[in-house]
């Protein structure tokens, strides 16, 4: 170890990884955090070509550069796995040009295929690594670089089971200024969010979110609702705003507007929310899918919740990430495959005990992280300072 600085700013960075929305915004996040201690500092992206970071990063204002790689498929006989050692020998090659040529202080991976041989290249440089890992169970990409990086930023406790402990700093996940304002959500925005949604503000709101692309599932557990509402002509105690999904919309909303509902029944359908601090302060109660920022935007807006993990992620990791909250009481987990039987009888039940919906919430707003990405850039900080 060399001798520690008196100080340390940040010049050059390298970020990289992606493929999802869940890798892209805490990597944008934690460039954001970086940026505004350091307007000066150069942060260079690194992503999979045809991959999503790709378009989403230069939208937040960040070069990027790509990668001609891809992860392996599960089926061993799949015909893509044999070009993964050419994209894997073409990848590391790259990553140790960019390295060279860009000289980066300290390179920071967010997992996603792109990861991997960037973190290795600079690890092998000298060059002081970091992972921020978002998930309760670490993709493979994280996993194989365990070993290689000095700084692992966890997003949920319990990741020494495939870390060490001593690289570890539980930080959260990282979020965009934008997202943790919706902390401190201004009291006028609730009457400004029932306008927006048409309902009449009399009534309790229930939120059901399947994600940008829609959860079938969810969608048919929202139906389901809506039949027995029609059939027994009996409006619940409760409104619903529903987020079916951009694909599904159509569809959904054809249905919906053929049903005789009792008039005193709100069941509003929408395929994208854009304006999720309106979503969020309409609601009283949240169910949601459990991607590892879906739940730290959640502790953030602090309502009680119910988690339905996706059952076609890789590793199931979401059902990790939900039982990581709900084992602390801090939401309730209803599985997949019982969401269409068991969303109406939670969510009446729910919200007829104040008691258990605050509980929910004090556990819930408890796990909240909104300084999430200030704590990741100072671990980055104090990183650099003793490797310098």
């Amino acid at each position: 170890m060399k001798k520690r600085s008196e100080s340390v700013a940040l010049e050059r960075v390298i970020i990289s990884g992606g493929g999802t929305g869940g890798h892209i915004h805490p990597a944008v996040a934690i460039a954001d955090e970086i940026k505004h201690r350091y307007p000066d500092c150069e942060i260079l992206f690194v992503g999979a070509i045809g991959r999503m970071e790709m378009e989403k990063v230069p939208q937040s204002g960040y070069p990027i550069q790509g990668l001609w790689i891809s992860g392996i498929d599960r089926n061993w006989r799949s015909k893509r796995n044999l070009t993964f050692p050419f994209k894997l020998f073409s990848s590391l090659v790259k990553a140790g040009r960019i390295i060279r040529k860009f000289k980066p202080q300290i390179a920071v991976g967010v997992g996603g295929f792109a990861s991997g041989p960037l973190l290795y290249r600079a690890a092998l440089k000298g060059i002081p690594t970091a992972i921020q890992e978002q998930n309760s169970f670490p993709g493979i990409t994280n996993r194989l670089l365990a070993n290689k990086v000095q700084l692992i930023c966890a997003g949920f406790p319990g990741l020494n089971r495939w870390f060490p402990a001593d690289r570890i700093i539980e930080t959260g996940n990282p979020l965009r200024e934008n997202v943790t304002k919706i902390q401190t959500l201004h009291p006028d925005i609730k009457a400004k969010a029932v306008a927006h949604f048409g309902f009449n503000g009399n009534r309790p709101v229930a939120f059901i979110m399947g994600g940008s692309l829609g959860a079938g599932s969810m969608n048919e557990a929202v139906l389901a609702i809506a039949r027995q509402i029609e059939k027994q002509q009996k409006a619940l105690p409760y409104d619903l705003l529903w987020q079916c999904g951009a694909r599904y919309q159509e569809a959904m909303g054809k249905v919906l507007r053929a049903m005789n509902l009792p008039p005193e029944q709100s069941i509003v359908c929408v395929g994208f929310i854009d304006r999720m601090d309106h979503a969020y302060s309409v609601a009283d109660i949240i169910a949601s899918r459990a991607g590892a920022m879906s739940i730290a935007e959640l502790a953030l807006v602090g309502k009680p919740t119910l988690l339905v993990p996706s059952p076609v992620v890789a590793e199931d990791h979401q059902t990790k990430n939900a039982r990581s909250l709900s084992d602390r009481g801090g939401a309730l987990l209803i599985s997949d495959s019982d969401i269409v039987d068991r969303l109406e009888p939670t969510l009446s039940q729910l919200f007829n005990d104040p008691e258990q919906q605050k509980s929910l919430t004090d556990a819930l707003k408890g796990s909240a992280r909104p300084n999430a990405a200030m704590d990741v850039v100072s671990e980055l900080e104090k990183l650099l300072m003793h490797s310098t």
